[in-house]
């Protein structure tokens, strides 16, 4: 019987920790090796919906963020998945395969996202499918993984969100940070696993977390579910949110956001020294709102030089005018980054 992802990774000296890959031995050279370059990664914490059916254009551009109707083949896009208030339930990487729509979210909502989105459906011809288990997904990074990469895709993606297919090899789309992501069926993951794994650094999830939180790119988990618009945690920054595309579940107030000016909290790159890794949820304070929370972690994960880099969504008001602290008001203070997109 042919072995399943997480026991392939097992196997070839993977940690496993809640469902997904912690390391690989070594955390803290793992971290070192994702800052440096020269990596891949199971990307296990993330999960996979196909949608297919002659109707999934139209279903998915009415349901999310970004223009799905503007999708090709060649080309991958952000989006986010809203409640009826504008809050975020999910966000998604999304491009286009074989006739099919894949939605990339954190594998901890899939489940929630799958019935949520279903109960739309109605009489459409949709038809979504956890892939999840068969279509592994792997991270790259550097110009080592790239390098390695050009043996089974002779002509690569040189710019950020381009997809390329090989036949036999899957889909490899570009990241920004010049990073990649792979997807294959499972048996074609593990062989090119045991080719890559032998010429670049095998990573756990959290170094992959890191870069993208250095890439100031937020995953929606469920400590943050409808938290946020799209807008607080940069989504149009990234190109997740398109304003000329018609109707979604709530457009009227993610528009009235950004026409109207009344955006007061933005997500901010940060780091904060401590030996306690924030989690997603973890209210931040600010000096000058007394002892009142001023925002909240999306993500983080442990530094190359020690302490955390996070992402975190704060007043906007904070980031000039006071310091801010992570858990309370005397908690550690934060040092904001510099974002590498233009706000």
């Amino acid at each position: 019987m042919a072995l399943a992802w997480q026991d392939f990774l097992l196997e070839r000296g993977a940690r496993i920790e809640a469902a997904t890959v912690g390391h690989f031995g070594d955390p803290e050279a793992e971290l070192r090796a994702a800052r440096d370059g020269g990596i891949v990664a199971p990307l296990t914490h993330l999960g996979l919906l196909a949608g297919s059916g002659e109707d999934t254009q139209t279903f998915l551009h009415g349901q999310l963020s970004n223009d799905v109707k503007q999708l090709t083949p060649e080309r991958s896009e952000y989006a986010a998945y809203c409640s009826a208030k504008g809050r975020m339930l999910a966000n998604f990487l999304l491009w286009r395969e074989d006739g099919s729509y894949c939605l990339q979210l954190a594998r901890s909502l899939l489940p929630q996202v799958q019935k949520r989105l279903g109960m739309f459906v109605l009489r459409a011809k949709v038809k979504l499918t956890d892939v999840s288990e068969t279509r592994p997904i792997l991270g790259l990074a550097g110009s080592a993984a790239a390098a390695a990469l050009r043996e089974f895709f002779p002509t690569m993606p040189q710019q950020a969100h381009q997809v390329v297919r090989d036949p036999a090899n899957g889909t490899l789309i570009a990241l920004p940070g010049s990073r990649f992501q792979l997807v294959a069926e499972l048996e074609t993951a593990k062989r090119l696993w045991h080719k890559l794994a032998g010429v670049l650094t095998p990573i756990g999830t959290a170094s992959w977390e890191w870069l993208e939180i250095r890439n100031g790119l937020p995953l929606i988990t469920p400590a943050t579910q409808e938290q946020f618009v799209p807008q607080m945690a940069n989504m149009e920054l990234i190109g997740a949110v398109n304003f000329q595309k018609g109707c979604y579940p709530g457009q009227e107030i993610v528009a009235r956001t950004q026409y109207l000016g009344q955006l007061k909290r933005r997500m901010v790159l940060a780091h904060v020294e401590g030996n306690v890794m924030p989690q997603p949820g973890d209210e931040v304070f600010s000096s000058a709102l007394d002892g009142q929370a001023s925002g909240m972690v999306v993500n983080a994960q442990a530094a190359p030089v020690g302490g955390y880099d996070l992402l975190a969504v704060m007043q906007t008001a904070s980031l000039t005018q006071a310091t801010v602290h992570l858990k309370s008001a005397n908690g550690p203070a934060l040092s904001i980054q510099p974002l590498p997109y233009s706000a």
